[in-house]
C-alpha cells in the first residue's frame, strides 16, 4: 500500500513488533483527537491477537491481522475517535500455540481491555476459558476455532468453516454430478463430510466420496490418485488448510494430459494471496470454485477499507486487502465501533460492551455482511454452533487468476446448518 506519511503516527517497523514478542504493544495517540467535537471521553482499550513471528515453519502466520487493527485505530483517532473516544489497540503474538493463546487472553484480562477484537487463533480451548473467567467479550474472531461459535462471550461476524462447507455443497451441487472431498484425517476433519453433504443434498446430489489425508504430508499423490479415479463427471474439493496447495500440486501433476477436472475449496484453504503466489492465471487453482464469507476482494464495498489502508498503513506490506483475515478484522472493528457508540456517555467496560451487543445493537457493515445483531432470537441456535448469527456465504470462481463472483449476492445456508454436528 502507498500513502503520504502523517507525522502523528509512527510506522509500525518490524523492530517495534519484535520488541513486543513476549507481550504486547500499545497503539495510542497523544493529546487531543483530530476532528473531535466537544470534550474527549475516556479512551477505549482493546486487544487484537494473531500468530505473527513463530520460529516454527509450519505455524500459521497472520501478521496482517494486528497490522490492520493498528491501521484502523490510526484512522479512527485521526477522524475524531469513536464519538470522541480514543481507540487504543494492544496487539499480542499468540505464536500459533495453545500456551501463546492463553497468555494473550490472560494479558487481555489483566490489562482490563473492553474486548478482544478481530483476532485469529485456532486454540479456542485455551483462550476462551480465560476470557470467560475475566468477562471479556471476543468480537469478530476469524472463526478458526469451534469455541468462537459456542461461547456466550463470543460475537462472530461470519459462520466459520461450517457455513463455508455447507455453502460449498450447495455451490458444487449446481454443476457437479458427484464430488470427492479430500479432508484431514482428524477429529476436526470428521465433521466436514456431513456439512458438505447437507449442502449437496439440498441440490439433490449424492453424498460426497470421503478421502482422508494426513496434515503433515509433503506429497498427496495417493489421495490425488484416489480423487482422480473417482472424478469422472464430477468435482474434487480439498479442505486441508495450508496443505491444500500441496494436494492440488499433486493432483494437477497426476492429471492426464488434455483432461482438466473441476477443482474447488473454501476460503481459508484457498485465498487470493495463495493464487497470486502460485502463478495467478497460471496457478493450479484457475477455474476453481471457492465458497467465501464476504464479497470478492474487488467488490466496490471494500473501497473504504482499501482507502484507509492506503492512507494510514504507511506502506506496511503485512496488510493485504485481499486477505480474508484482514477483511474479518476490519468487519470486527466495525462491530466494536457500533457497540461503543451504543454505550453513550458511560465508561466502556467489558460488561457494557456485552450488554450493548446482547441488547440488539445493529452493525451495518456496508454490505460486506448482512446486518449483524446478536440478540437471542438472532442466533441460529443449533446445538453444534449456537452463536452463529450470519449464515450467509458467497459463491466465487477463479477467473484469470482472480477470485470473482460466480453468483451475485449472498446465499443463506441456515437450513444446511440446522442438523450439522459439532466438530
Amino acid at each position: 500500500m502507498t500513502g503520504r506519511r502523517r507525522p502523528t503516527f509512527p510506522r509500525p517497523f518490524p523492530g517495534v513488533i519484535s520488541a513486543a514478542a513476549a507481550g504486547a504493544v500499545l497503539l495510542s495517540g497523544c493529546g487531543g483527537l483530530p476532528g473531535a467535537t466537544g470534550g474527549s471521553r475516556e479512551p477505549v482499550t482493546v486487544m487484537t491477537w494473531a500468530p505473527d513471528r513463530s520460529e516454527d515453519i509450519n505455524a500459521v502466520k497472520m501478521a496482517g491481522v494486528p497490522a490492520m487493527a493498528q491501521t484502523y485505530a490510526r484512522w479512527v483517532n485521526d477522524t475524531g475517535g469513536i464519538d470522541g473516544r480514543e481507540l487504543r489497540v494492544i496487539v499480542c503474538d499468540e505464536g500459533d500455540t495453545a500456551i501463546g493463546a492463553e497468555r494473550c487472553a490472560r494479558e487481555a484480562v489483566d490489562k482490563k481491555v473492553a474486548a478482544v477484537v478481530g483476532s485469529y487463533s485456532s486454540h479456542g480451548q485455551s483462550f476462551m476459558p480465560a476470557l470467560e473467567a475475566g468477562g471479556v467479550p471476543y468480537i469478530g474472531g476469524y472463526g478458526a476455532s469451534t469455541e468462537e461459535f459456542s461461547s456466550y462471550l463470543s460475537y462472530p461476524v461470519n459462520g466459520g468453516q461450517s457455513a463455508l462447507l455447507a455453502g460449498h455443497g450447495r455451490q458444487l451441487g449446481g454443476s457437479c454430478t458427484r464430488v470427492s472431498l479430500v479432508r484431514p484425517d482428524s477429529i476436526g476433519g470428521d465433521g466436514m463430510p456431513p456439512l458438505l453433504n447437507n449442502g449437496l443434498m439440498a441440490a439433490d446430489r449424492p453424498a460426497s466420496t470421503d478421502i482422508l489425508a494426513p496434515l503433515d504430508a509433503t506429497s498427496y499423490d495417493e489421495q490425488a490418485a484416489q480423487a482422480l479415479e473417482r472424478s469422472d463427471g464430477g468435482c474434487v474439493t480439498a479442505v486441508l488448510g495450508a496443505r491444500t496447495e500441496t494436494f492440488f500440486d499433486s493432483f494437477r501433476r497426476l492429471e492426464p494430459d488434455g483432461e482438466q477436472v473441476r477443482i474447488s475449496s473454501v476460503l481459508g484453504s484457498v485465498s487470493q494471496p495463495l493464487i497470486n503466489r502460485t502463478g495467478g492465471r497460471n496457478s493450479p487453482f484457475e477455474g476453481a470454485y471457492v465458497t467465501g464469507w464476504y464479497p470478492d476482494a474487488k467488490n466496490a464495498r471494500w473501497q473504504q477499507m482499501r482507502d484507509v489502508i492506503g492512507k494510514y498503513a504507511f506502506g506496511d506490506n503485512r496488510i493485504d486487502p485481499d486477505d480474508t483475515a484482514v477483511q474479518t478484522t476490519w468487519i470486527a472493528y466495525t462491530a466494536l465501533r457500533a457497540a461503543v457508540r451504543a454505550i453513550g456517555d458511560d465508561d466502556v467496560t467489558p460488561g457494557r460492551v456485552v450488554a450493548a451487543l446482547n441488547g440488539g445493537v445493529e452493525v451495518d457493515t456496508g454490505g460486506l455482511t448482512p446486518t449483524l445483531r446478536w440478540r437471542f432470537k438472532d442466533l441460529v441456535g443449533t446445538q453444534g454452533y449456537p452463536r452463529i448469527v450470519n449464515t450467509k456465504v458467497t459463491f466465487q470462481v477463479v477467473r484469470e487468476g482472480r477470485l470473482t463472483a460466480q453468483r451475485k449476492g449472498f446465499v443463506d445456508v441456515a437450513d444446511a446448518l440446522t442438523d450439522a454436528p459439532r466438530n
